[in-house]
């Protein structure tokens, strides 16, 4: 049996490729190495957030010019295999919400094979569901089926969505055991950021493939699942798992205290589910993305009807305005929307750094307290026309929203221990996919009963912002009650050294027992620079474009 590290990895002839054995960092492995590969993955299923990109030249996608409206009589399900008509944006828009939810159901049910069969697999996976679901979503939108759209988007590529998220968060947290609200930080941005990347090169895809006969939406999806199969695989085979036992030189650990809510043992997914703690959890991260989402999903919207003319200096309603004034402030949305895309993606990788110095029960403190004044003084600020500080308020609170994603791993990792937090954390996500139904209907909702009853547009979301201070307040409450898990919940030794023999880490261990004498992987500056370089340059790309967008803002 090879003992010699190639690459950083140990491998073996005796064990395949996908291994988990396989993927052992060997000594001099450059722990720095790792970040690049989870966002490589999660740059690429982050595009989930970028679909609305396919809506619009979708819903003409046989009317090409305008669409070919359906019956009025006919019905929900007859639309999903109709080929004679156009799809509404509406029946679209639920791609999103089958994304989401599918999201947090696979993330709960394969989160503990993940912790056995290591990053490498599950982001194997993962690319081929996520690659093959964009493949399989062109078909549907090249024979016009609907609902071959929502088996391949919605649901295979939810899969693919569920199993990329949560594939490197137990192995960063284990690389970086002293930063690891940074280290999940830097992953889960890639998560915000793809839609940045995702979106412009969709509708580049789009206008170069578009023709008399078709609006180049299937050309374009078979294009980028080929991309991001690329870029998946490229991650997945980045990964490495540390050795038993591994820690960063000088590395101290926090001592274990109730205000650092930190914990030295582990508690099992199939315990730690059924704690107080888990729950507490649960609707601090649900009340928080409620909030968030809601407000993302209606931002563009939001700023044109609040604001109307006096985005361009015109005082007057948006409902007054003119078609060429309507169109110019749309583009202004499109900035403030951009904009907010650049705050989530900053605020991942701010607040969970910030974590790591002031603690996860204090950072999600800090959401909360700051998000219900924000939300709260909304209105306000709206109905004094204060523009600037209106777009500053939901910047704070979309950074915030970001911030709760990345933060929550490394909060579960405090409470819960790091041997099983990839599939607590899955678990714990299915607070994300309520999130996501909740935050975009309760909008959507107390918006449309708002304008039915009258109310003008300039007012209609007054009401919503003190719901979503309310919801935060909830979630506050639950945030400031969490106390370290009670000792009963903890794995013994015993227990814990069958958990680590079914999660292959006695295996791996056994080949870190030939490392002394191994020689040490090559350190290479120009790998860690390559590998920074490949997820770093389509990321300055994207922020470049959003931030030419967000300009008309000043």
């Amino acid at each position: 049996m090879s003992a010699t590290p190639i690459d950083g990895a140990l491998p073996s002839d005796s064990v395949g490729l996908l291994a988990k054995e396989r993927t052992v960092a060997g000594p001099g492995f450059n722990r720095w190495l790792v970040p690049p590969a989870a966002l490589a993955v999660h740059l690429c299923i982050g595009m989930a957030y970028g679909f609305s990109v396919f809506w619009l030249p979708l819903s003409r996608a046989l009317g090409l010019t305008k669409p070919i409206v359906c019956d009025k009589d006919m019905s929900w399900t007859a639309q999903l295999v109709t080929t004679s008509c156009d799809w509404t944006v509406g029946m679209l828009t639920l791609t999103f919400t089958i994304f989401i939810v599918i999201l947090g159901v696979a993330a709960a049910l394969w989160g503990g094979w993940l912790e056995r069969v290591g990053p490498r697999k599950a982001g194997f996976v993962a690319a081929l569901c996520w690659a093959g679901g964009l493949a399989l979503g062109a078909l549907g939108v090249y024979i016009h089926q609907l609902w071959v759209i929502w088996v391949g988007c919605g649901v295979l590529g939810g899969i693919g969505l569920g199993l990329g998220y949560i594939s490197p968060v137990s192995t960063l947290i284990k690389w970086f055991p002293d930063r690891r609200g940074m280290a999940t930080g830097m992953a889960i941005m890639g998560f915000g950021g793809g839609a940045m990347i995702g979106a412009p090169l969709a509708a580049d895809l789009m206008k170069r493939f578009a023709t008399a006969d078709s609006v180049g939406v299937w050309q374009t999806l078979v294009v980028m699942a080929v991309i991001y199969l690329v870029f998946m695989m490229g991650g997945a085979f980045g990964y490495r798992v540390p050795a038993s036992n591994w820690a960063p030189a000088g590395y101290v650990p926090k001592a274990e205290t109730v205000q650092s809510m930190r914990t030295a043992h582990q508690v099992h997914l199939d315990r730690a589910w059924k704690t107080p703690q888990f729950w507490l959890i649960w609707m601090v991260l649900c009340m928080n993305v409620s909030a968030g989402i809601g407000v993302l999903a209606m931002a563009s919207p939001m700023l044109q009807e609040v604001f109307g003319g006096r985005l361009i200096g015109v005082v007057t309603g948006f409902s007054d305005l003119s078609v060429a004034q309507k169109a110019q402030i749309a583009a202004i949305a499109a900035g403030f929307t951009g904009l907010l895309s650049l705050f989530n993606i900053a605020g991942r990788f701010f607040w969970a750094s910030l974590s790591d110095r002031i603690g996860r029960k204090a950072t999600y403190a800090t959401f909360f307290i700051l998000g219900i004044v924000l939300y709260a003084s909304a209105p306000s600020l709206a109905h004094a026309g204060m523009v600037g500080l209106f777009v500053l308020a939901f910047c704070v609170i979309l950074s915030m929203y970001g911030g709760g994603f990345a933060t929550i791993p490394a909060y579960l990792a405090d409470m819960f221990g790091t041997q099983m937090v990839g599939a607590i954390h899955g678990r714990l996500l299915t607070a994300w996919s309520t999130a996501g139904v909740i935050g975009p209907v309760l909008v959507n909702y107390i918006r449309q009963v708002q304008i039915d009853n009258g109310v003008a547009r300039a007012q209609v979301y007054d009401f919503t912002m003190y719901i979503l201070a309310g919801l935060l307040l909830v979630g506050l409450i639950c945030n400031l009650v969490i106390r370290p898990v009670d000792p009963k919940y903890y794995m013994t030794p015993e227990e814990l050294d069958a958990e680590r023999r079914i999660a292959h880490d006695k295996v791996a261990a056994s080949y870190t027992d030939n490392l002394v004498a191994a020689k040490p992987a090559s350190n290479s500056t120009v790998a860690l620079v390559l590998a920074w370089g490949v997820v770093l340059v389509p990321l300055a790309w994207g922020v470049v474009i959003t931030l030419s967008k967000a300009v008309v803002l000043f």
